[in-house]
């Protein structure tokens, strides 16, 4: 199909379906323009979003960060009155304390 003609089927100009298509190369392209291309193409429009790793994955990751931040000033505070668990124990009750926050509300506030 030509530009003319798929200009024709969405009622723009020859010279605005060259502004989509630059649209889309810049990627600035409104999701509004792509379904009225996708309409006039008789087709759907599919938007998402494709997580990089597992949802297990990214809640385990969030619940250690909470952990940590949760865990930081214990540590301080034990590291002052020279009481510092040793590093097996201390990533012992990080994994401990990750796995209780993950069923809990507010993991990701």
């Amino acid at each position: 199909m030509t530009n003319k003609d798929l200009a024709k089927r969405i009622g723009v100009s020859p010279q605005r379906i060259h502004q989509f298509e630059r649209g889309e190369v810049e990627e600035t392209i409104k999701l509004d323009t792509l379904r009225r291309v996708a309409a006039a193409l008789d087709c759907d429009l599919v938007y998402f979003l494709v997580p990089r790793q597992s949802l297990a994955d990214t809640v385990h990751r969030q619940a250690l960060r909470r952990a940590q931040e949760y865990l930081a000033p214990l540590a301080h505070h034990s590291r002052l009155e020279d009481q510092e668990p040793d590093i097996g124990d201390t990533e012992a009750q990080l994994a401990e304390t990750a796995e209780e926050l993950i069923d809990r509300k507010g993991l990701w506030s």
